[in-house]
Protein backbone atom coordinates (compact mmCIF):
# COMPACT_ATOMS: atom_id res chain seq x y z
CA UNK A 1 0.00 0.00 0.00
CA UNK A 2 2.84 2.41 0.80
CA UNK A 3 4.42 1.77 -2.59
CA UNK A 4 1.09 2.31 -4.35
CA UNK A 5 0.55 5.58 -2.51
CA UNK A 6 4.08 6.67 -3.40
CA UNK A 7 3.36 5.92 -7.04
CA UNK A 8 0.15 7.94 -7.03
CA UNK A 9 1.87 10.82 -5.25
CA UNK A 10 4.74 10.83 -7.71
CA UNK A 11 2.33 10.72 -10.62
CA UNK A 12 0.45 13.75 -9.25
CA UNK A 13 3.69 15.63 -8.67
CA UNK A 14 4.60 15.11 -12.31
CA UNK A 15 1.21 16.40 -13.41
CA UNK A 16 1.70 19.51 -11.29
CA UNK A 17 5.02 20.41 -12.90
CA UNK A 18 5.53 21.98 -16.31
CA UNK A 19 3.67 19.14 -18.01
CA UNK A 20 0.21 20.66 -18.03
CA UNK A 21 0.22 21.26 -21.79
CA UNK A 22 1.40 17.81 -22.83
CA UNK A 23 -0.87 15.60 -24.93
CA UNK A 24 -3.12 13.11 -23.14
CA UNK A 25 -0.75 10.16 -23.06
CA UNK A 26 -3.37 7.87 -21.56
CA UNK A 27 -5.83 8.83 -24.30
CA UNK A 28 -3.24 8.14 -27.01
CA UNK A 29 -2.48 4.75 -25.50
CA UNK A 30 -6.14 3.86 -25.05
CA UNK A 31 -6.89 4.66 -28.68
CA UNK A 32 -3.83 2.73 -29.81
CA UNK A 33 -4.83 -0.36 -27.85
CA UNK A 34 -8.27 -0.17 -29.46
CA UNK A 35 -6.70 -0.10 -32.92
CA UNK A 36 -4.53 -3.08 -32.01
CA UNK A 37 -7.59 -4.95 -30.71
CA UNK A 38 -5.98 -5.31 -27.26
CA UNK A 39 -8.44 -3.39 -25.08
CA UNK A 40 -10.03 -6.47 -23.54
CA UNK A 41 -6.74 -7.96 -22.33
CA UNK A 42 -5.16 -4.82 -20.84
CA UNK A 43 -5.98 -3.76 -17.29
CA UNK A 44 -6.95 -0.06 -16.97
CA UNK A 45 -4.30 0.27 -14.25
CA UNK A 46 -1.67 -0.45 -16.91
CA UNK A 47 -2.65 2.77 -18.68
CA UNK A 48 -1.84 4.80 -15.58
CA UNK A 49 1.46 2.98 -15.12
CA UNK A 50 2.48 3.56 -18.74
CA UNK A 51 1.48 7.21 -18.41
CA UNK A 52 3.60 7.53 -15.25
CA UNK A 53 6.50 5.67 -16.87
CA UNK A 54 6.33 7.96 -19.92
CA UNK A 55 6.44 11.08 -17.78
CA UNK A 56 9.29 9.76 -15.63
CA UNK A 57 11.18 9.00 -18.86
CA UNK A 58 10.61 12.51 -20.19
CA UNK A 59 11.76 14.05 -16.93
CA UNK A 60 14.88 11.88 -16.58
CA UNK A 61 15.74 12.40 -20.23
CA UNK A 62 16.47 16.03 -19.43
CA UNK A 63 19.58 14.97 -17.48
CA UNK A 64 20.34 11.50 -18.93
CA UNK A 65 20.35 10.42 -22.54
CA UNK A 66 17.64 7.74 -22.48
CA UNK A 67 15.89 8.42 -25.78
CA UNK A 68 16.19 10.67 -28.82
CA UNK A 69 12.40 11.09 -28.75
CA UNK A 70 11.67 14.06 -26.49
CA UNK A 71 8.00 14.78 -27.16
CA UNK A 72 5.27 13.12 -25.07
CA UNK A 73 3.21 12.04 -28.07
CA UNK A 74 6.29 10.54 -29.69
CA UNK A 75 7.12 8.61 -26.52
CA UNK A 76 3.54 7.32 -26.29
CA UNK A 77 3.37 6.22 -29.90
CA UNK A 78 6.92 5.35 -30.98
CA UNK A 79 7.96 3.70 -27.70
CA UNK A 80 4.94 2.53 -25.72
CA UNK A 81 2.62 1.53 -28.57
CA UNK A 82 5.48 0.15 -30.64
CA UNK A 83 6.40 -2.22 -27.80
CA UNK A 84 2.77 -3.04 -27.01
CA UNK A 85 2.34 -4.37 -30.56
CA UNK A 86 4.12 -7.56 -29.50
CA UNK A 87 1.00 -8.58 -27.59
CA UNK A 88 -0.76 -9.02 -30.93
CA UNK A 89 1.56 -11.87 -31.85
CA UNK A 90 2.63 -13.61 -28.61
CA UNK A 91 1.11 -14.77 -25.34
CA UNK A 92 3.32 -13.56 -22.49
CA UNK A 93 1.14 -14.71 -19.58
CA UNK A 94 3.18 -16.49 -16.87
CA UNK A 95 6.26 -16.63 -19.10
CA UNK A 96 9.89 -15.58 -18.59
CA UNK A 97 11.57 -12.91 -20.71
CA UNK A 98 14.99 -11.31 -20.92
CA UNK A 99 15.29 -7.97 -22.73
CA UNK A 100 18.81 -7.77 -24.21
CA UNK A 101 20.18 -4.23 -24.49
CA UNK A 102 17.08 -2.88 -22.77
CA UNK A 103 18.22 0.77 -22.78
CA UNK A 104 15.35 2.78 -21.27
CA UNK A 105 13.31 -0.41 -20.83
CA UNK A 106 12.02 -1.06 -24.33
CA UNK A 107 10.30 -3.40 -24.78
CA UNK A 108 10.86 -5.18 -21.44
CA UNK A 109 9.38 -2.59 -19.06
CA UNK A 110 6.39 -1.94 -21.29
CA UNK A 111 5.58 -5.64 -21.57
CA UNK A 112 5.92 -6.09 -17.81
CA UNK A 113 3.48 -3.25 -17.14
CA UNK A 114 1.00 -4.68 -19.65
CA UNK A 115 1.40 -8.31 -18.52
CA UNK A 116 1.99 -8.37 -14.74
CA UNK A 117 2.45 -12.18 -14.66
CA UNK A 118 5.43 -11.92 -17.02
CA UNK A 119 8.78 -12.49 -15.25
CA UNK A 120 11.23 -9.97 -16.74
CA UNK A 121 15.01 -9.56 -16.71
CA UNK A 122 16.40 -6.28 -18.10
CA UNK A 123 19.98 -6.63 -19.34
CA UNK A 124 22.18 -3.70 -20.31
CA UNK A 125 25.86 -2.77 -20.25
CA UNK A 126 25.23 0.74 -18.90
CA UNK A 127 24.61 0.73 -15.15
CA UNK A 128 23.16 4.26 -15.02
CA UNK A 129 20.21 3.20 -17.13
CA UNK A 130 19.63 0.16 -14.95
CA UNK A 131 19.70 2.27 -11.78
CA UNK A 132 16.96 4.47 -13.23
CA UNK A 133 14.94 1.43 -14.31
CA UNK A 134 15.13 -0.03 -10.81
CA UNK A 135 13.96 3.28 -9.38
CA UNK A 136 11.08 3.31 -11.86
CA UNK A 137 10.13 -0.27 -10.95
CA UNK A 138 9.87 0.82 -7.35
CA UNK A 139 7.58 3.76 -8.11
CA UNK A 140 5.40 1.55 -10.30
CA UNK A 141 5.28 -1.22 -7.68
CA UNK A 142 6.44 -3.84 -10.18
CA UNK A 143 7.45 -7.27 -8.88
CA UNK A 144 9.24 -10.20 -10.53
CA UNK A 145 11.44 -7.86 -12.54
CA UNK A 146 15.20 -7.44 -12.15
CA UNK A 147 18.17 -5.80 -13.84
CA UNK A 148 21.48 -7.34 -14.88
CA UNK A 149 24.53 -5.20 -15.58
CA UNK A 150 26.57 -7.19 -18.07
CA UNK A 151 27.61 -7.59 -21.67
CA UNK A 152 25.14 -9.79 -23.52
CA UNK A 153 27.78 -12.07 -25.04
CA UNK A 154 29.26 -12.76 -21.60
CA UNK A 155 26.04 -13.21 -19.61
CA UNK A 156 24.79 -15.75 -22.17
CA UNK A 157 27.48 -18.14 -20.94
CA UNK A 158 26.26 -18.00 -17.33
CA UNK A 159 24.30 -20.95 -15.94
CA UNK A 160 20.68 -20.02 -15.36
CA UNK A 161 20.69 -17.66 -18.33
CA UNK A 162 21.74 -19.87 -21.22
CA UNK A 163 18.90 -21.84 -22.87
CA UNK A 164 16.60 -20.61 -20.07
CA UNK A 165 13.99 -18.05 -21.21
CA UNK A 166 10.60 -18.39 -22.91
CA UNK A 167 11.17 -15.10 -24.73
CA UNK A 168 14.18 -12.96 -25.58
CA UNK A 169 13.61 -9.49 -26.99
CA UNK A 170 15.88 -7.04 -28.76
CA UNK A 171 14.91 -3.66 -30.17
CA UNK A 172 18.17 -2.61 -31.76
CA UNK A 173 19.66 -1.35 -35.00
CA UNK A 174 22.40 -3.99 -34.99
CA UNK A 175 22.62 -6.44 -37.88
CA UNK A 176 20.30 -9.41 -37.39
CA UNK A 177 23.19 -11.89 -37.61
CA UNK A 178 24.79 -10.20 -34.61
CA UNK A 179 21.51 -9.99 -32.71
CA UNK A 180 20.84 -13.70 -33.27
CA UNK A 181 24.25 -14.66 -31.97
CA UNK A 182 23.76 -12.47 -28.91
CA UNK A 183 20.15 -13.46 -28.17
CA UNK A 184 19.42 -17.01 -29.32
CA UNK A 185 21.74 -18.56 -26.69
CA UNK A 186 19.37 -17.22 -23.98
CA UNK A 187 16.26 -18.84 -25.49
CA UNK A 188 15.22 -22.23 -24.20
CA UNK A 189 14.22 -24.94 -26.67
CA UNK A 190 10.63 -24.20 -27.67
CA UNK A 191 11.04 -20.54 -26.76
CA UNK A 192 11.22 -17.55 -29.10
CA UNK A 193 13.54 -14.70 -29.96
CA UNK A 194 11.57 -11.57 -30.86
CA UNK A 195 13.60 -9.21 -33.04
CA UNK A 196 12.03 -5.78 -33.50
CA UNK A 197 13.25 -4.43 -36.83
CA UNK A 198 12.37 -2.00 -39.61
CA UNK A 199 10.42 -3.13 -42.67
CA UNK A 200 13.51 -2.77 -44.87
CA UNK A 201 15.12 -5.72 -43.09
CA UNK A 202 14.32 -8.30 -45.79
CA UNK A 203 17.87 -8.61 -47.12
CA UNK A 204 19.17 -8.57 -43.55
CA UNK A 205 16.95 -11.55 -42.71
CA UNK A 206 18.08 -13.42 -45.82
CA UNK A 207 21.71 -12.93 -44.83
CA UNK A 208 20.93 -14.16 -41.30
CA UNK A 209 19.14 -17.38 -42.32
CA UNK A 210 22.23 -19.60 -42.09
CA UNK A 211 23.28 -18.04 -38.78
CA UNK A 212 19.81 -18.68 -37.33
CA UNK A 213 20.02 -22.36 -38.27
CA UNK A 214 23.55 -22.66 -36.93
CA UNK A 215 22.44 -21.23 -33.57
CA UNK A 216 19.53 -23.68 -33.27
CA UNK A 217 16.70 -21.46 -34.49
CA UNK A 218 14.12 -21.27 -37.26
CA UNK A 219 12.09 -18.29 -38.48
CA UNK A 220 8.51 -18.84 -37.32
CA UNK A 221 6.89 -15.65 -38.49
CA UNK A 222 7.37 -12.17 -39.93
CA UNK A 223 4.78 -9.60 -38.92
CA UNK A 224 4.56 -6.00 -40.14
CA UNK A 225 2.41 -3.56 -38.17
CA UNK A 226 1.55 0.14 -38.33
CA UNK A 227 1.98 2.11 -35.11
CA UNK A 228 -1.42 3.75 -34.39
CA UNK A 229 -1.60 7.44 -35.16
CA UNK A 230 1.49 7.37 -37.38
CA UNK A 231 2.55 6.31 -40.84
CA UNK A 232 5.39 4.24 -39.34
CA UNK A 233 5.47 0.52 -40.12
CA UNK A 234 7.71 -1.76 -38.09
CA UNK A 235 8.44 -5.48 -38.30
CA UNK A 236 8.56 -8.26 -35.74
CA UNK A 237 10.66 -11.28 -36.67
CA UNK A 238 9.85 -14.33 -34.54
CA UNK A 239 12.57 -16.99 -34.36
CA UNK A 240 11.78 -20.24 -32.57
CA UNK A 241 14.51 -22.18 -30.77
CA UNK A 242 14.54 -25.77 -32.02
CA UNK A 243 17.80 -27.01 -30.47
CA UNK A 244 20.27 -25.85 -27.81
CA UNK A 245 22.85 -23.36 -29.08
CA UNK A 246 26.22 -24.96 -29.80
CA UNK A 247 29.03 -24.54 -27.33
CA UNK A 248 31.26 -21.63 -28.28
CA UNK A 249 28.48 -19.16 -29.05
CA UNK A 250 28.18 -16.29 -28.62
CA UNK A 251 31.74 -15.37 -29.54
CA UNK A 252 33.55 -12.24 -28.43
CA UNK A 253 31.91 -9.03 -29.66
CA UNK A 254 34.90 -8.01 -31.76
CA UNK A 255 34.91 -11.44 -33.40
CA UNK A 256 31.20 -11.23 -34.16
CA UNK A 257 31.60 -7.84 -35.82
CA UNK A 258 34.64 -8.87 -37.81
CA UNK A 259 33.31 -12.25 -38.93
CA UNK A 260 29.48 -12.45 -38.95
CA UNK A 261 28.23 -16.02 -38.94
CA UNK A 262 27.86 -18.13 -42.05
CA UNK A 263 26.62 -21.70 -42.12
CA UNK A 264 30.01 -23.29 -42.65
CA UNK A 265 31.51 -21.70 -39.55
CA UNK A 266 31.96 -23.50 -36.26
CA UNK A 267 33.78 -22.45 -33.09
CA UNK A 268 36.61 -24.79 -34.02
CA UNK A 269 37.01 -23.41 -37.51
CA UNK A 270 36.81 -19.84 -36.17
CA UNK A 271 39.75 -20.51 -33.87
CA UNK A 272 41.85 -21.59 -36.84
CA UNK A 273 41.07 -18.56 -38.96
Amino acid sequence: MEKKNAQIGYHKSLENRNLRNIPDIRGILRQGFEEYGLTDIIDPWALQNLDCYSQMLLEKNQVMNLTAIREPEGVARLHMLDCAALLKFCDFQNKTLIDVGTGAGFPGMVLKILVPSLDVTLLDSLNKRLDWLLESCGFLSLSNIRTVHARAEEQALVKGYRDSFDFVTARAVADLRLLCELCLPYVKVGGKFLAMKSVDSTSELEEATSAIQLLGGSVQGIHDYIIPGTDVTHRLIIIEKLAPTRKGYPRRWAKMQKEPLIMEQSPESNSKM
